[in-house]
Parts: C-alpha cells; structure tokens; sequence
C-alpha cells in the first residue's frame, strides 16, 4: 500500500481563497481527508462571510490557518487568530470571518 502525499495547505488556502473570493457566497471547501470516521476540510471564507449554526459531530475541532474567524455557540463568540485550535463544542454551532479567512476542519463522525 502506498503513502498518500503530503498536502501543501499553503498552496489549498490560496487556492481556496481566490475560490471564495469568487463566489456570491464567499466561501469555498475542500474536502482533503476522509478516512473511515475522520475528516479533515479546508474551508475559505472571505471577511463577513457566515456558515450558519449547525449540528456538531460528534467531536471535532477548527484551526484558523489565516485571517480571524469567531465560533458562536448558543449566542456567545469565540475569537480565534491565525495560529489558533480551538474545539468545537457538541452544540450548534456557526463560524463568522472578521476578514478574508481560511481554517482546518478536523471532524470525526459516527
């Protein structure tokens, strides 16, 4: 069996980036891993670009790679800045971007 390659999240965020920054939504995903249970999803939003609140995974946890996102779960904000993981609570949660931003989704999932 041989090794899956290595994968250049600098090159996936720009690319992401100009993706997001193209769309009406102003966002764009990819997924990169998914491996039985565990996923792993690169997602660019441009500056006050929302996912809306939703259902949480069973665990899972986000790390901004650029720009400054907040994590809203049941109507309280958590800043979080390039360089930052955070988990993601088992409650509904959102994702807003403060500016042009791109983060690691990590889920695993039943």
């Amino acid at each position: 069996m041989s090794e899956p390659a290595p994968v250049d999240l600098n090159a996936l965020a720009d690319e992401h980036s100009a993706k997001a920054a193209a769309s009406p939504h102003g966002r764009s995903a990819h997924l990169l891993l998914h491996d039985s249970v565990l996923r792993q999803t690169v997602i660019a939003l441009r500056a006050d670009a929302a996912l809306d609140e939703h259902n949480a995974p069973v665990a899972a946890s986000l790390l901004v790679l650029r720009g400054r996102v907040s994590l809203t779960v049941a109507g309280r904000r958590r800043e979080l800045s390039a360089g930052q993981l955070h988990p993601i609570p088992q409650e509904r949660h959102g994702l807003l971007a403060h500016v042009d931003s791109v983060v690691l989704l990590t889920v695993v999932t039943n």
